[in-house]
């Protein structure tokens, strides 16, 4: 890709950026939110055309019409969001849109002899042709979407964030597969925030910052913290800051707690100044944790008391205790993308926001304005819709949204899901200040439950963490006595905690 220019409206997205990409190579494409990586696969796959530049694809010039003519030229795409059809099988997604036919009718045996040679390459039998895509897992789905790429003869594949929804097993596996790939002479271009992944998997980097091109890497002579001065431009002192912080007397404490499915027993105390993580394999009951807790889902037995109130409460009444829970699915739980950033940001505490119950728009817009300052939110202003907004300022109007309320305790699950390093360090920073006290809005240090399934977060930033495994949460251990070995050990139930 030679020289290539992308603009939308008077916004430059792309601005003479060039990269290429060897035979058998893993080029891990990474950046901040809103850096350019997305237009620039966009263009690759025929789905943006670009204003200005030249492409080739094994020497040859090539400037896909659409994504049909990229596919079909050898580019395929493995999107965060999987682009399956539910209700249909897996060899009528494998090869949608590409059916062997004669005389208009589809080819069956073909269909399904090109489908199951594609699956066979993984080494997965679970994976049978005629089932419903839509029983998969969501590692097996993943498998049927690079299964789709391979089936039409991919000579290019692209992994957009590929393990943000993989439990560890999985995204192991996943590694294993793109070495196979590799062997073959399949190029992959890998873009992920995860910084260890990329070191992992990828040969060279390339970073791209504000729509240009920072620089591109041999993968052994850059450090993360080289990276991360690269994308954002500047020295990070501390990826995890930590400051000194004393713990209060216990404000949440939970007592054999088991939900209607999950969790099945959980025992833990929760102190204002300190940062308590939740580890464990996907599935495990981690959410289901919070969300009883908050009062989302019904409480079977045990004892939850937060503060003077003790037994199940209504989320209502959660807020109304000094509780505030942030989804891990901020899209569709955490905030209202129609509405403004102000409307977002004082949603649950309407409260003084003018005379006779009334709502000033004004002073909505003063009280955003404020936590848009405070908190470092990239937008335009308050009257912004949150939809427009890059993942790491959406998740930081959520943050907002449980600080304007006041809570004493946040119920954290996977706020940095999907967010760029720099955003993170935002994120951890916060959580830092909200700790020790003295924070954002000038009251008592925050108690801080937070789910999790990237074990350094939870180390850099938590005092003491407690694993999640079949729905029972063990005992709490302080970090010093903690590592990634010993978290995953009690996470896959091989060693106790």
């Amino acid at each position: 890709m030679l020289g290539i220019h992308k603009r939308f409206g008077a916004t430059f997205a792309l601005s003479d950026v060039t990269f290429a990409l060897a035979h058998g190579e893993v080029h891990a494409l990474i950046g901040e939110n809103g850096a350019g990586k997305s237009t620039l696969m966009k263009i690759l796959s025929g789905a943006y055309e670009p204003d200005k530049g030249e492409m080739f694809l094994d020497g040859e010039l090539y400037q896909p019409r659409n994504p049909l003519a990229g596919r079909q030229k050898g580019i395929g795409m493995i999107y965060q969001e999987l682009s399956l059809a539910p209700h249909l099988t897996v060899e009528e997604n494998i090869l949608l849109g590409m059916e062997p036919h004669r005389w208009g009718l589809i080819r069956w045996p073909e269909l399904r002899k090109r489908a199951m040679a594609a699956i066979r390459q993984f080494d997965h039998p679970e994976i049978k042709p005629d089932t419903k895509v839509a029983h998969l897992s969501v590692s097996a789905k993943q498998l049927v979407e690079i299964g789709r790429s391979l089936a039409v003869g991919c000579r290019v594949l692209v992994f957009d964030e590929p393990t943000s929804s993989l439990a560890q097993q999985d995204i192991s596996r996943l590694f294993d597969i793109i070495h196979q790939l590799r062997k073959q002479g399949i190029s992959i271009i890998y873009i992920s925030h995860f910084l260890e992944e990329v070191q992992q998997v990828a040969d060279r980097l390339t970073l791209l910052r504000d729509g240009t091109v920072v620089g591109t890497r041999e993968i052994g002579a850059v450090t993360p913290g080289e990276i991360i001065r690269m994308m954002v431009g500047r020295d990070v002192d501390e990826l995890y800051p930590r400051s000194i912080r004393q713990p209060g007397e216990p404000i949440l404490v939970i007592k054999n707690l088991a939900g209607v499915n999950k969790p099945e027993s959980a025992t833990l105390t929760l102190h204002p100044g300190e940062v308590l993580g939740i580890c464990g394999l996907i599935g495990a009951g981690r959410t289901e944790l919070l969300r009883t807790i908050f009062g989302l889902d019904v409480m079977r037995s045990g004892e939850i008391r937060m503060g003077v109130y003790a037994g199940p409460f209504s989320p209502r009444q959660r807020w109304l205790q000094g509780v505030g829970m942030l989804s891990e699915n901020r899209k569709e739980e955490g905030l209202a993308l129609d509405l403004s950033i102000a409307d977002n940001i004082t949603l649950s505490k309407l409260e003084g926001l003018g005379p006779f119950r009334m709502i000033l728009p004004k002073r909505q817009c003063e009280v955003a304005e404020d936590w848009i300052d405070k908190l470092d939110i990239r937008c335009r202003g308050p009257e912004q819709p949150a939809a427009e907004l890059s993942g790491g300022n959406q998740q930081k109007v959520a943050l907002a949204r449980l600080l304007q309320h006041g809570v004493d305790v946040l119920l954290l699950d996977e706020p940095t899901r999907g967010i760029d390093v720099a955003a993170k360090a935002k994120i951890y920073q916060l959580i830092n200040v909200l700790a020790k006290g003295a924070g954002n809005d000038g009251r008592s240090p925050k108690a801080i439950l937070i789910v999790s399934s990237y074990i350094p977060e939870l180390l850099g930033i938590c005092d003491r963490i407690a694993v999640m495994h079949r729905g029972k949460l063990s005992l709490t251990r302080n970090i010093k006595d903690l590592d990634e070995h010993k978290i995953m050990l009690a996470a896959t139930g091989q060693a106790g905690f």
